[in-house]
């Protein structure tokens, strides 16, 4: 079916501009510069487009926070890191169809009267890197990005920035103190980068995947994405599947769609020993759903919360009752441990120490009192940090203690 972001995907060279035009590329433009930039936003808003990165705000209301009366510039970041594990998506986009990005690019920053944009790039994602700059050297040539862009008056300057391959700079506001060329801590909020972002200007921050379904959205109006979707979940969206699965790969479907039509329908069936023993939904940071509970959900924001967990960045892991799901979070608590900046104590002193524990359990065996012991130490992470990278290693410890009791006790003397 004709869908939203990957038309193009299997297109021969489909990354280049002359493919890209031939295939509709952007067409949104007159159509954009005849518009106020408030009509923008508000077709934006309606479409109920909402972001792609994890949180799910709307994208729209977003823009909106931008102050009218600043004399400051504006910036636009497009936050390209994608280091969630089981999360390769935006990677896709990229590799791709670069311009679908940068005339999503072009229609934001015309929306907010920003000037200058940035893509901060994984710093691992070579092949993507490499073609967003040949598109981006390509829509310089023709006019589309510098000054005057399509000869419409207006000015646009797109920079990618490569990152160093720290998970945290994936956090809007640490990414933006890497920007700067700081350490990637995350600032505490408010202000919200809206008032208070990029070089202490007014800033929106928006996902490679939220960016590039705006051509769409301008080039059909809100009521066609709305087609698509819950009324409120609407559009697609992409989902990075791995893990035991027979057809692992990026699949774009409308939200609303059932997991378990995604897993057996698009993705060909559990691999491995075929019996499902469990569904991480949304990348690793979020609570793992048992094989029941996944084949009920249905894949939007409001029906994985209802469950327990949430849609995230769309990283769908699938584990097969093979695995062990102690040693399953040992591996995710050594990378957060890894991962966490430091800067808040729970989050520094709380993931190590997990950790720990989960490795001594492993190799050496624990007892019952070590478990209580997990979720006190998770209890002590959640919502008490700057940023949510401590929530990201609590929430699943608590939900695989709770979900798969008798992989825990297998290891208790």
């Amino acid at each position: 079916m004709s869908l939203v972001l990957t038309n193009r995907f299997k297109i021969k060279d489909s990354h280049k501009l002359k493919v890209y035009e031939k295939t509709g590329g952007y067409a949104s433009i007159d159509k954009l510069f005849a518009m106020k930039p408030g009509d923008v936003i508000e077709e934006v808003k309606l479409s109920g487009v909402r972001g792609r990165g994890g949180a799910g705000f709307p994208a729209g209301l977003k823009w909106s926070f931008i102050p009218k009366d600043s004399d400051k510039p504006k910036y636009l970041a497009v936050n390209a890191d994608e280091s969630e594990p089981g999360t390769f998506k935006d990677r896709y986009l990229m590799e791709e169809d670069p311009h679908q990005l940068i005339e999503g690019i072009i229609i934001c920053s015309y929306a907010i009267d920003c000037h200058t944009a940035y893509i901060y790039i994984r710093g691992e994602f070579d092949l993507a890197y490499r073609r967003l700059e040949e598109a981006i050297a390509e829509a310089y040539q023709k006019g589309y990005l510098g000054k005057n862009i399509f000869g419409k008056g207006y000015d646009l300057e797109v920079y990618v920035h490569r990152g160093a391959g720290a998970y945290i700079c994936g956090e809007e506001t640490a990414l933006l103190e890497s920007l700067e060329g700081k350490r990637g801590n995350p600032r505490i909020k408010p202000p919200f980068p809206a008032v208070v972002g990029l070089f202490n200007c007014p800033t929106v921050i928006n996902n490679v995947e939220t960016i590039s379904t705006l051509p769409f959205i301008l080039n059909n109006g809100h009521e066609a994405y709305r087609n698509w979707g819950t009324e409120k979940s609407p559009g697609t969206k992409l989902f990075s599947v791995s893990g035991h699965i027979k057809n692992p790969g990026c699949y774009e479907v409308p939200l609303g769609y059932p997991l378990k039509d995604l897993l057996e329908k698009e993705c060909g069936g559990i691999a491995g020993t075929g019996r499902l023993k469990a569904v991480i939904p949304g990348g690793s940071s979020v609570p793992v759903l048992t094989a029941e509970e996944a084949m009920k959900v249905n894949l939007d924001y409001e029906s994985i919360a209802a469950a327990g967990s949430m849609l995230g960045s769309g990283g769908v892991i699938v584990i097969d009752d093979s695995i062990d799901m102690l040693w399953a979070l040992r591996n995710l608590a050594k990378f957060y441990s890894h991962e966490s900046c430091g800067q808040c104590t729970p989050c520094r002193e709380g993931t190590g120490w997990t950790y720990q524990i989960l490795d001594r359990i492993y190799r050496e065996g624990g007892t019952q009192e070590d478990l209580n012991l997990l979720n006190e130490i998770a209890d002590n992470m959640v919502g008490k940090t700057i940023c949510v990278l401590a929530d990201a290693l609590a929430m699943p410890v608590q939900s695989y203690l709770k979900k798969f009791p008798e992989d825990f006790r297998r290891h208790i003397s």
